[in-house]
């Protein structure tokens, strides 16, 4: 199924799309539902009850402070995250529903963290339960936070379908099937995502929302790149970019130029970007926040040192990076998962990195094939990949991940680019594996922080 390019890039604020930008929408909707059937008046009290990977690693990843942000009616797009909304709840005990309607709301009581109970259909499970004032129920639903933001109410989420197909040109469900397309009609992977698009809205729309997308994904590396500080969440975190980014500007000045020196400088842009979406910062889901640092790194690369190779011009190349980009995620999103809680990190870093692989070979002039085999190499290398946050903390070793897989998504497009498109392993298979070995994997390193790095620290 075809997801549109802005499904795949929203905006929002740190440091999950699953356990922050998903929970707030899940509120938020929640909340308009009961707005909808006329019971919001009658609202005396609302629990929510947070279930599997949520639960376990719902406050370190800022799930707490999206209930509330949902709750008051606030948009992930537009909320102010230096505001203390959180910190008034939880000095007051009092909740501004939809910023019109004060309740009786107890952080620790009337948020339930379901630490032991997995729902069958996804790990991020969450239920909203309102009652009025004689404590009787008024309306109760079940939502899943399924990846990149997304979410899907317990009755839409069979079939993991989230929505109804578009009405597109270009409907697919494959890579073969996309590929087919392609030959059929003359045209790159970019255009089709270009001709779907300008079906859904305008052209002019469609061009300046994708150069918005990436003025966002820049501007938070630029602010990346400034800060300095500690992380929050106690783990004591020091950020690092700002450091790197001053050590790499003397180098450069000072003509203390290596041959590698092109690598520190994507590391320090998947640092400057992992560590602002850590803080809380505003960030594009590419195609989660948590691995939100590996596409604006890679897109920065190619700006800085590719694109005068390109055959295209600047803005022109940054489009086919993004639509392409865009194209790959949907058939992550189709035949697998971009949920660390249901697969793995190989769902967020290795989908960002196989995404931000095929970017860069669409911009560099890539055939169809040498786009396909970017992608497909850049998956194939992270398969297995687990998700083992320590602490709950989209930290370690999530930030130095976004850094990795930057650097490897260059290098996928650059043994990509060398070939002439023929592969062994087909993306769609290289698809297949990673969501089958995704379903495999122990519980524990699937954003639950009971396995790996996150249980192994203290021996290190």
């Amino acid at each position: 199924m075809y997801y549109s390019f802005f499904e795949i890039f929203s905006i929002g604020v740190g440091p999950s799309s699953s356990h922050t930008v998903g929970p707030m929408r899940a509120a938020k909707r929640y909340l308009d539902n009961l707005r909808n059937a006329g019971k919001f008046d009658q609202i005396s009290r609302i629990e929510v009850t947070l279930y599997g990977s949520l639960a376990l690693t719902g406050i370190g990843h800022g799930t707490i402070k999206a209930i509330v942000y949902g709750l008051m009616g606030l948009e992930a797009e537009a909320i102010d995250p230096e505001k203390p909304y959180v910190v008034a709840v939880e000095r007051d005990n009092i909740l501004h529903l939809g910023q019109q309607r004060a309740i009786p709301f107890h952080l620790s009581k009337d948020i339930i963290f379901a630490k032991d109970t997995f729902l069958p259909e996804h790990s991020n499970g969450m239920k909203f339960t309102a009652y009025d004032a004689k404590n009787k129920v008024i309306l109760e639903e079940v939502y899943f936070s399924v990846g990149g933001g997304t979410i899907a109410r317990r009755d839409e989420i069979s079939k993991r379908i989230e929505r109804e197909p578009y009405n597109v040109p270009h409907q697919f469900d494959t890579c073969k099937e996309l590929l087919d397309q392609c030959q059929k009609y003359g045209l790159d992977i970019s255009d089709i995502v270009m001709q779907n698009e300008v079906s859904l809205r305008k052209e002019q729309e469609v061009r300046e929302g994708i150069l918005k997308i990436h003025h966002i994904m820049q501007s938070s590396l630029e602010r990346g790149m400034r800060a300095r500080g500690i992380l929050p969440g106690g783990l004591g975190i020091k950020r690092r970019a700002a450091e790197i980014f001053k050590r790499l500007e003397e180098k450069f000045f000072s003509n203390d130029i290596d041959p590698l020196m092109i690598i520190d400088w994507i590391n320090l842009w998947g640092f400057a970007v992992a560590e602002e979406n850590a803080a809380g910062g505003q960030i594009v889901t590419a195609p989660t926040m948590g691995s939100a640092g590996v596409m604006p790194a890679v897109i920065r690369y190619y700006e800085r040192f590719a694109s005068a190779k390109s055959p295209y011009p600047v803005d022109e190349g940054i489009i086919k990076f993004l639509t392409t980009a865009s194209a790959i995620c949907s058939l992550y999103r189709t035949n697998a998962s971009i949920s660390g809680a249901e697969v793995g990190c190989q769902g967020e870093i290795g989908v960002a990195c196989s995404m931000a692989a095929a970017g860069l070979a669409a911009a560099m002039g890539g055939t169809n094939s040498q786009i396909e085999e970017a992608a497909e190499i850049a998956m194939e290398h992270n398969l297995g990949l687990t998700c083992d946050p320590i602490g709950g903390l989209v930290q370690v070793p999530c930030i130095e991940r976004n850094a990795m897989g930057a650097v490897k998504a260059v290098n996928s497009a650059r043994l990509a680019m060398r070939g002439d498109g023929k592969h062994f392993v087909s993306l769609d298979n290289v698809i297949k594996t990673m969501y089958s070995t995704g379903y495999d994997m122990n519980n524990n390193y699937k954003e639950t922080s009971l396995g790996g790095l996150a249980v192994n620290i203290s021996n290190c």
